[in-house]
């Protein structure tokens, strides 16, 4: 776990750092300095287990740590200091639990990878510095958790389709008169869950409670 925080951590620590790129023109207005459309790339630690429901009998240490990578894209309006946004994410990790397919106690569901994540969702800021943005960010994620599952005889692969939400906590400083970056926390919980068979067909939904952390690096261009 440890060095994929210290990766994500370089990351936005060099991001940030990066001295403004040289631009021309006339000097921007401070009170529209996150104004408009947006695109990034995303790069951070992953963090997914059970939930601490009443009557789980999960093992809160069947965790499955890996690295999340991915784009956004989004549209922010500036209010003088304040800011208003809708986003959107495609992710992916490589978090996964190897433990025997046989065993159904990790995270609930045999062996695990986390497969494709989307986000939508939307964000409220305050310009605490002419180019800094803090901000809080809330909304609908998906998640794919790839399953391989055996009855002991026959091994099969399949996929789990997780509904629940999303909610984070960040920081956006701007460098050149176009680009950011930025590094943000983010906790997801999904509430229902569906099995995709091979040929498409999904099951109902059914409850679940799962868990995911999220420490995030970001780059991106101002449109």
């Amino acid at each position: 776990m440890g060095k994929y925080v210290l990766a994500a951590a370089s990351i936005a620590t060099l991001a940030l750092a990066t001295p403004a790129f040289a631009q021309s023109g006339p000097p921007s207005d401070p009170d529209t300095e996150f104004n408009g459309a947006r695109a990034g790339i995303l790069l951070g630690y992953d963090r997914v287990q059970p939930g601490q429901i009443a009557n789980s009998n999960i093992d809160d240490t069947n965790s499955a740590d890996g690295l999340t990578y991915g784009g956004d894209v989004g549209y922010d309006i500036q209010r003088g200091r304040v800011v208003f946004g809708v986003e959107g994410e495609v992710t992916g990790s490589t978090a996964k639990v190897t433990n025997n397919p046989s065993a159904a106690g990790a995270l609930g569901y045999g062996r695990v990878k986390a497969g494709r994540d989307l986000y939508a969702g939307a964000r409220i800021g305050v310009a605490v510095a002419p180019r800094t943005l803090i901000y809080a960010k809330g909304g609908y994620t998906n998640q794919r958790l790839d399953l391989v599952a055996s009855d002991g005889t026959t091994q099969t692969g399949q996929h789990f389709n997780l509904d629940g939400w999303r909610a984070g906590a960040g920081l956006e400083q701007k460098l050149g008169r176009n680009t950011y970056a930025k590094i943000e926390y983010r906790y997801s919980n999904y509430g229902n869950a569906r099995l995709e068979y091979a040929n498409g067909a999904n099951t109902n939904n059914f409850s679940v409670d799962t868990d995911r952390h999220q420490v995030m690096a970001g780059f991106g261009v101002r449109f």
